[in-house]
C-alpha cells in the first residue's frame, strides 16, 4: 500500500464513460492522458499508454456498466500496465460498481460475485478504490487496499431542496433501502414510508403493503440503482393507487435495462431523477428524466486523496 506524497498525478480513461471522464479531469484543471484502449481482431482489449506514469499518482475512471465484462477487463489490463510501467500510485475510480449484487450466498452454490471483482482489482495492481453507493456498504470489506465511498445522496437532496416542494414523503422501495431513505429524508426534514414487497422471482417484485402515511403526499422513492425498473415502478404504481398527490423517483445507478424505459413511462412516475454514473444513451432518455452530474463530487474527493486530506468532510 503507498501512501507518499506526490508531486504529481494523472487522471486517465477507459471507454465506459468517456464524457463524465471529461468532466472530472477539466474539474481538476487536467486533461485526460493519452491512451488507447481497443480490441484485437478477435476481441482480446488492448491498452496503450502513450505517456509515462513513472512514479506518479495515478487515476483510473471507469464505471463497470454494460458491457460489464468488457469494461471491467479494460479497467483490470489499464491497472496491469501502469503497475509495469512503475506507477507510483493506482487509484481505481469506479462509479458504478458491477457485480455487486451478489454478495452473499444466499443459497446453497452461489457465487459472491463482488468479493471476486475485489480480488480481480487487487491482484491486478489496484492500490486504492474510490466508488459510489455500492449495493451494500459492508463490500468495502471485501478489499484489503482503502476504500473510498462517495454517496449520492447528498446531490438529491440539494435537487429536492432546490424545488422548494412540501408535505414530502420519503419511501423506500423495499426494507434493503430503509437506510438510504432516511439519510435522504433527514435534511429534506420529511417522514419515510416503507414498501413491503415479496419478489417471487429474479427482475419481478410483487407489491405487498406500504408502512407509512403517503395519502395527499409528494413522494419520493429512492434506491441505489434501477435496472429493469419493476421494482420502483410497482412502488409508484402501488403509491398512486394508495392516494399519493405525486410520485417522483430517483437513484445513483441508472442500469435501465431490458424493459425499464417501457415500464417507466407508463408508470405512475412524474418526475425520475438520475445521477450520471453511468452513460445513458440518448434513445433511452426521456422528458420526465432529470441527469445531474457526480463529476464535481468525484473531482474533489480526487483531489484530496491526492493532497491526504479528509473525504468524510464532504459529507459532514
Amino acid at each position: 500500500m503507498k501512501q507518499a506524497a506526490f508531486a504529481d498525478y494523472k487522471v486517465f480513461a477507459c471507454n465506459s464513460h468517456m464524457e463524465l471522464a471529461e468532466e472530472i479531469a477539466s474539474i481538476m484543471g487536467k486533461t485526460l492522458g493519452k491512451a488507447t484502449v481497443t480490441k484485437f481482431s478477435d476481441g482480446e482489449i488492448s491498452v496503450n499508454l502513450w505517456e509515462t506514469v513513472r512514479g506518479i499518482d495515478s487515476y483510473i475512471i471507469q464505471s463497470t456498466s454494460e458491457p460489464v465484462n468488457d469494461n471491467l477487463m479494460e479497467l483490470l489490463i489499464m491497472i496491469d500496465a501502469m503497475k509495469r510501467a512503475s506507477a507510483g500510485r493506482i487509484n481505481a475510480i469506479v462509479p458504478y460498481y458491477g457485480y455487486a449484487r451478489q454478495d452473499r450466498k444466499a443459497k446453497a452454490r452461489d457465487p459472491i460475485t463482488a468479493k471476486l471483482v475485489a480480488d480481480l482489482l487487487v491482484a491486478a495492481g489496484a492500490d486504492r478504490v474510490l466508488t459510489m453507493d455500492l449495493h451494500a456498504p459492508q463490500i468495502q470489506g471485501y478489499f484489503n487496499i482503502p476504500v473510498d465511498h462517495l454517496l449520492g445522496v447528498p446531490i438529491l437532496v440539494k435537487y429536492f431542496k432546490d424545488k422548494g416542494m412540501d408535505n414530502l414523503v420519503v419511501v423506500s422501495p423495499d426494507h434493503g433501502s430503509v437506510t438510504r431513505a432516511r439519510n435522504m429524508a433527514q435534511p429534506l426534514n420529511a417522514p419515510i414510508a416503507i414498501i413491503d414487497k415479496r419478489r417471487p422471482a429474479p427482475n419481478k417484485s410483487e407489491i405487498m403493503n406500504i408502512i407509512g402515511e403517503i395519502n395527499g403526499m409528494n413522494c419520493i422513492l429512492v434506491d441505489d440503482m434501477i435496472d429493469t425498473a419493476g421494482t420502483i415502478t410497482n412502488a409508484a404504481n402501488a403509491l398512486k393507487e394508495m392516494g399519493a398527490k405525486s410520485v417522483m423517483a430517483c437513484a445513483t445507478h441508472p442500469v435501465l435495462s431490458g424493459p425499464a424505459i417501457e415500464r417507466i413511462q407508463s408508470s405512475a412516475i412524474e418526475e425520475l431523477v438520475l445521477l450520471n454514473t453511468i452513460p445513458i444513451p440518448m434513445e433511452k432518455r426521456i422528458p420526465i428524466m432529470k441527469i445531474l452530474s457526480v463529476a464535481p463530487l468525484f473531482a474533489e474527493a480526487m483531489i484530496r486523496v491526492f493532497t491526504n486530506d479528509s473525504i468524510s468532510r464532504l459529507f459532514d
